[in-house]
């Protein structure tokens, strides 16, 4: 074995080591803990602590990572079990010194929480596996073990056996999908994504009435950031200018709702339908009054300007200088809902139809868009401007459309969002919000409709059902942004559409005569 294999196996230890220490100082493996066991069905009671074998789980779980990753694809089994073995027991070194520092601080009373407010002697005890001292040679025998075991499974997972299996798989379900074509029948071939769109409808208007009304704030919110996401594309992707200040577009149709449609502090109550139209226009009007002067700008610049547009709005909604006007830092209360042929129409059931039905037709403006003369033209601007232009494309106008369309979205999702809540404030449309929705494109898949509804479901559903990991959301979110990047670049659900034309282009070409058009000559 070379010494380079050795310090890198160390290397790659020594940073797993200090990661779960880290983890251990905030808390997370108590929260882990927590959530594998009601994975495994036993529920714990909240604040209380899971059982000692949840955390042996967790850790056991944090070791085969460690040998998984710690092994290079590129060496042969050996030497991948050699790096497995060094890096394990240098984790284990390494959380083993932390040990022993934590054992004394049991030992001699110290109160920790005066130091780490998320650190407390029991969470301690329960990582120690409650052996105390011992805990180290358990957390030396977890880690080895467990390191070994990851890179015994990625050396199984990653062999020839493996992949031959793998591929008859693929092969045999390609087969089976060819021949479930041949055998269907033509109308089910043409109207089956009909039947499929009357089933999901079926089940977006039974759903809602089955749930309770926690679930259906849980599908009203992924359902607002799909509409945000749809707005956000248009603009990012489509026309190619980057967008960091999404949520002023997403506060003037809040505040128009609520400055519209609530006793205080100006007692319009104009109705919930006219407050929503109002406030997408003032979200387009937004979006022109910053888009004339900025359509020259692209790239970093014009993403900064777009940042500090955003600031801009909220500072000026948490001003005390408009607490008259706009409710100040307390914001606005009391908003109104709408009603529907004079009747109240108001209800958690009810506005989940409302954000239903305004999705499906933002996903139906989308892609009719994006299939458009219109729609091209903002993909030709995107890829080269100059190039655009020469073929008649005005890029000012483009660009400017498209910013007030994806304007008018995020007005759209402001006022459900405000009536909905009955309550907005500045709180509501910080910086955070214009990231969470440019995450929603990154994570789900930009410029694909599956990937915008998988992402928002993954960064506004699931936090909101698993509420156990409330103080871990921004750790969670960057890991998983990080292992976005690295994993999976184009989202979990990436578009399709250019490969098709991709695959579409090389067909044509491969079918195309030799000596035909200077080809193959």
């Amino acid at each position: 074995m070379n010494r380079n294999l050795f310090t890198t196996s160390i290397n790659k230890g020594f940073t797993f080591g200090i990661v779960m220490i880290f983890l251990v100082l905030i808390d997370f493996e108590v929260m882990a803990a927590t959530m594998l066991s009601k994975l495994l069905g036993v529920n714990v009671v909240r604040g209380a602590l899971p059982e000692v074998r949840f955390m042996i789980i967790f850790l056991v779980l944090y070791g085969l990572f460690v040998g998984w990753f710690a092994s290079s694809d590129q060496e042969k089994p050996a030497k991948k079990l050699f790096q497995a073995l060094i890096a394990g027991l240098t984790v284990a070194v390494v959380v083993g010194l932390f040990d022993i520092a934590l054992n004394q601080l049991i030992t001699t009373g110290t109160d920790v929480r005066a130091y780490l407010a998320a650190l407390g002697p029991a969470s301690i005890k329960l990582f120690l596996l409650e052996k105390g001292a011992l805990g180290s040679l358990l957390h030396l025998g977890l880690f080895t073990g467990a390191s070994l075991l990851g890179s015994v499974l990625k050396i199984l997972l990653k062999s020839d056996p493996m992949s031959h299996f793998l591929k008859g798989i693929s092969t045999v379900y390609r087969d089976l999908r060819a021949k479930t074509q041949a055998i269907t029948p033509n109308w089910i071939k043409e109207y089956g994504k009909y039947l499929l769109f009357l089933l999901i409808g079926l089940s977006a208007f039974f759903l809602p009435r089955m749930w309770g009304s926690y679930n259906n704030y849980v599908l009203g919110l992924v359902g607002l950031y799909v509409i945000l996401g749809i707005g956000l594309n248009i603009i990012v992707e489509l026309s190619g200018q980057l967008m960091l200040g999404f949520a002023a577009f997403f506060a003037m149709g809040a505040y128009s709702m609520a400055l519209l449609n609530a006793p205080l502090p100006h007692g319009i109550m104009l109705g919930f339908w006219p407050a929503l139209a109002i406030g997408v226009l003032m979200a387009v009007l937004a979006a022109v009054l910053l888009g004339l002067p900025v359509m020259g700008m692209r790239g970093d610049y014009l993403a900064i300007v777009t940042l500090g547009f955003g600031e801009i709005i909220r500072i000026l909604l948490k001003s005390d200088l408009l607490t008259d006007f706009t409710g100040g830092p307390r914001g606005i209360q009391d908003i109104k809902g709408p009603t529907l042929f004079g009747q109240p129409f108001s209800s958690d059931i009810d506005y989940t139809y409302i954000i239903l039905v305004f999705m499906i037709l933002s996903i139906f403006i989308y892609k009719r868009l994006e299939r458009s003369r219109t729609g091209r033209a903002w993909m030709a601007v995107k890829e080269d401007t100059k190039v655009a232009e020469a073929t008649g494309v005005n890029i000012k106008n483009s660009k400017l459309l498209a910013l007030c369309l994806g304007a008018a979205f995020a007005g759209l999702a402001g006022g459900i969002f405000a009536a909905r809540n009955q309550f907005t404030g500045p709180n509501d449309h910080q910086l955070m919000v214009s990231m969470n929705i440019l995450s929603i494109l990154i994570v789900g898949g930009i410029n694909s409709v599956p990937g915008i509804i998988l992402g928002a479901f993954t960064l506004k559903g699931l936090p909101e059902i698993l509420r156990e990991i409330e103080n871990y959301r921004l750790l969670v979110f960057g890991g998983l942004l990080v292992f976005m990047m690295i994993s999976r670049p184009e989202g979990l659900w990436p578009a399709t559409r250019p490969n098709i034309e991709k695959d579409e282009g090389n067909r044509q070409k491969a079918e195309s005569p030799p000596g035909k058009g200077g080809q193959h000559d």
